[in-house]
């Protein structure tokens, strides 16, 4: 995830309140925000998406919760993020899961490698950061002919009544300046991105599945999204995970809780 001196989209940080920095939240990030499920790489691998042998780039890869997997299918995995901080955690991660990625500093727009590098190049939960016609056009330059580009969400969904519609309601509280409520989980203007750089055959995937949170594991992800840690003041965020901990107590008694999620996939191919 990009930081506030990184190149990102105007209208993304417009969107989440202005000046973000994931690094100032990367301890939750990394322990509480649950990463792409085991299903989202059996569809990848399913698809002939991530094949082996090949070497894949993440970008925007955060904690490595997406590049982590990929090297768990045996791919040769670099991952780049500007914080230092997210990556910090990413390493320790992938210890722990008894993997290596290579991970380098440095934006989505402007990446430090050399044309045709890679035959996969991701994106999980961070396209909206970037300069995104930049960003298509970095990740074909690296690409070698025939090799993919991919870009991913995995996304809570807030329905009536539910718990994530009650958070988000939360947020917007603290943080009125916020404008991430109510998403779908649906990104079709990256299929325009992936189109306008010159990928061919795009295609789109996407499931729903529940995540398993529990009360202190929701406000530790919550805490590490972009409309809380990762924009508003310390004391704010105190107050602001104060008031969802009643909020669970007195409304959602369930626990551990069931977060309806959506996994979405864009992605095509360097002609």
């Amino acid at each position: 995830m990009s930081q506030p001196n990184a190149p990102q989209d105007p209208d993304a940080l417009r969107a989440f309140g202005g000046s973000v920095s994931f690094g100032r939240t990367a301890a939750d990030y990394a322990t509480h925000r649950a990463g792409f499920p085991q299903a989202f790489f059996d569809l990848l691998a399913a698809r002939g998406y991530a094949t082996l042998p090949a070497r894949a780039l993440d970008i925007g890869t955060g904690t490595g919760t997406l590049a982590r997997g990929l090297a768990r299918m045996g791919l040769e995995t670099t991952a780049l993020d500007p914080s230092d901080e997210l990556m910090a955690q990413a390493v320790q991660l992938d210890t722990e899961a008894g993997v290596t990625t290579r991970y380098v500093k440095g934006t989505a727009e402007s990446l430090p490698f050399e044309d045709t590098a890679f035959d996969l190049v991701t994106a999980g939960q961070c396209w909206h950061w970037f300069d995104r016609p930049r960003a298509a056009s970095e990740a074909a330059r690296v690409l070698r002919p025939g090799g993919r580009c991919l870009i991913a969400h995995f996304d809570w969904l807030p329905l009536p009544g539910n718990v994530v519609a009650a958070t988000e309601a939360l947020i917007l509280d603290h943080n009125p300046g916020w404008a991430g409520a109510h998403g779908t989980g649906l990104y079709p203007a990256w299929l325009t991105d992936l189109a306008t750089a010159g990928f061919t055959g795009l295609e789109t995937a996407s499931f729903d599945i529940d995540q398993p949170y529990s009360h202190a594991a929701w406000r530790g992800r919550i805490r590490a999204s972009a409309g809380v840690a990762a924009s508003l003041p310390e004391a704010e965020v105190a107050k602001f995970d104060s008031a969802l901990e009643q909020l669970l107590s007195a409304e959602y008694l369930e626990d551990p809780l069931r977060i309806p999620h959506r996994v979405w996939i864009a992605t095509g191919l360097k002609a």
